[in-house]
C-alpha cells in the first residue's frame, strides 16, 4: 500500500521485488542491485550508483519513477528509512550452495518473517473489505491456482466451506474452464498466481470474467496480466529463489491474505459462520469418537 500523501510505496524493497518482472532489462538490472543490497543505494550518489549498476543516470531516474518515486533522491531516502527500521535488510540473505545448515535455517526463517511483514504492510484494507463484501453475498466462489498456489486455493476453499460458503478449488485448467463457463453475475473467482502470468490460471479467470463473475487476484506482481484482469488485486510479497521455487515465503504471504479474508468474512457473517463452524466441528468430533 502506498503512502496516501507522497504516493511512494510503504515498503520500497517489497515494491521493487513485486514489479521486477514487468520492468525493462535495464530497469531490472537496477532493481536487482537494490534487492541484493538496499544499502548500496543508501550509500551512493546517483553517479556512484550508475557505476555500480552499469546503467545511465537517466535510466536510474526513469526506474525510480516506475517504482513510484519522484526520482532517485526520494527512492534513496525511502530505502534509508526502510533499512533504518530493519537494519538486517542491508545484509544480502539469499541462500548459497555452501551455506551451513545453521545459516540456511536463519535465512529461510528470516525470509518467511519478511514475507509476512511485507505483505501486511502493502495490503489495502479497503480492497480487502470489498473482497469480503463480495464473497459474503456470492452464490458461489471458485478458487483457481496451480502447483504451490493450488495448495493455497485448496486451503481457501476449505476455510470458506467451514463457514457455510459454497466454494470449489480448481488446479486443473480443464475443470476450471468447465466451471468458469457456468458462472454468472454474483459469483466470485479468486485467482492465485505468484507471477500473475500462469496460463492455467489466467485463461479460466478470463472466461469467468467474461461470464460476469467478479475476479479477485492474489499475486506478487501488481503489474501482471492477472492484476489487469482482476476487479480487486491483493498483492503478496514472498519471493522465490533458485533454491526455493514455490518457496514457503511465497505461499505463506498468499495464505496471510487468505486468512485476512476468512477472518473478515467470519466477522461480517458472524451468526452464520459461528453456527457453521460449530456444526462442522461437532460432526468431526462425533466421527472421531466412533
Amino acid at each position: 500500500m502506498a503512502d496516501p500523501v507522497t504516493n511512494e510505496p510503504a515498503n520500497p524493497v517489497a515494491a521493487v521485488r513485486a514489479v521486477l518482472p514487468s520492468l525493462t532489462p535495464a530497469a531490472q538490472a537496477i532493481a536487482r542491485v537494490i534487492l541484493d543490497d538496499p544499502g548500496v543505494v543508501v550509500r551512493s550518489t546517483i553517479t556512484e550508483f550508475s557505476a555500480v549498476s552499469g546503467t545511465s543516470e537517466a535510466t536510474i531516474v526513469r526506474t525510480a519513477r516506475a517504482l513510484g518515486f519522484t526520482g532517485y533522491s526520494q527512492m534513496r531516502f525511502a530505502l534509508a528509512a526502510a533499512v533504518a527500521k530493519e537494519p538486517e535488510r542491508l545484509v544480502p540473505g539469499d541462500l548459497a550452495p555452501d551455506d551451513p545448515l545453521t545459516d540456511v535455517i536463519a535465512k529461510v526463517a528470516r525470509a518467511e518473517s519478511e514475507a509476512l511483514a511485507d505483505t501486511a504492510a502493502q495490503l489495502d484494507p479497503d480492497q480487502v473489505g470489498e473482497v469480503v463484501k463480495a464473497i459474503s453475498v456470492a452464490r458461489r466462489v471458485d478458487v483457481y491456482g496451480v502447483a504451490a498456489s493450488g495448495l493455497v486455493a485448496a486451503d481457501m476453499s476449505q476455510k470458506l466451506l467451514r463457514i457455510g460458503l459454497s466454494s470449489h478449488p480448481f488446479s486443473d485448467a480443464h475443470l476450471a474452464l468447465t466451471s468458469a463457463a457456468l458462472l454468472r453475475g454474483g459469483d466470485v473467482v479468486v485467482a492465485i498466481s505468484c507471477s500473475g502470468e500462469t496460463p492455467d490460471v489466467l485463461v479460466p479467470t478470463r472466461t469467468a470474467a467474461d461470464a460476469g463473475a467478479l475476479v479477485v487476484g492474489i499475486t506478487n506482481n501488481p503489474r501482471s496480466s492477472l492484476a489487469d484482469l482482476a476487479d480487486h488485486t491483493l498483492v503478496s510479497a514472498g519471493r522465490e529463489t533458485a533454491f526455493r521455487p514455490g518457496a514457503l515465503a511465497s505461499r505463506i504471504s498468499q495464505l496471510l491474505i487468505v486468512d485476512c479474508i476468512f477472518v473478515g468474512l467470519a466477522q461480517r457473517t458472524y451468526e452464520r459462520a459461528d453456527a457453521a463452524i460449530r456444526a462442522t466441528r461437532d460432526v468431526i468430533e462425533r466421527y472421531r469418537s466412533r
